[in-house]
This record gives structure tokens, sequence and C-alpha cells, in this order.
């Protein structure tokens, strides 16, 4: 858990795929994410979160469906989307939350 607010609470966004081993939808979305992951480098975080392992984190953010996939950004989710999300999507909303200058004071 500790880990978790760790990596949720960095200026970069960090992406949180909550699944389960049991889901055939989220089968489908880990090469997708692996993908993102070799597109958009140190940018993001990108971590998957067993709900069945993890039913604390899974309750903490409200997740009923699988896959669900939230954007983590300075501790705050800034995105959310429930089902399969294509790799390009996803790509384009990582981008869209990289820190810029307006971002900085």
């Amino acid at each position: 858990m500790d880990d978790f607010k760790t990596l949720i609470n960095q200026d970069k966004p960090t992406l949180v795929d909550f699944f389960a081993t049991w889901c055939g939808p989220c089968r489908a979305q880990a090469p997708i994410l692996e993908d993102v992951k070799q597109r958009v480098g140190d940018k993001a975080n990108i971590i998957k979160i067993d709900i069945d392992k993890n039913r604390d984190l899974a309750m903490a953010y409200r997740v009923q469906s699988v896959p669900t996939l939230i954007m983590f950004k300075n501790g705050e989710a800034v995105w959310r989307a429930v089902g399969v999300q294509q790799a390009d999507e996803l790509e384009r909303k990582i981008n869209d939350h990289q820190t810029t200058k307006s971002d900085e004071y």
C-alpha cells in the first residue's frame, strides 16, 4: 500500500490497471499496456493491481468492473475508464497529463 501511494503521488502520470486474472477483457488489455509502456518509456508509470489480491485498494477507488484504468498525478485521479482501452488513446491521455511549464509554480 505504501509503494502504491508513493507511485501515485509522483509528478509524472501513473496509469493503474485494476484487473482480475479470471477476466477475459483484462487479458486483452495486458498486451495493449505493454505496447503503451514501450511508447511512453519513463514518461509514465504503468502498474497492474489484481483486485482479488488487493481488495482494499479496489474498494478505496470504487472499482466495480474490470478492467478499470485510473491515471493518477500528484496523488489525484485525473482520468478513469472502464473496459478495454486502445493504445493510441492511452498514450494520448498520458501525454495530456505530462508536466508542462504551466504546471510549475
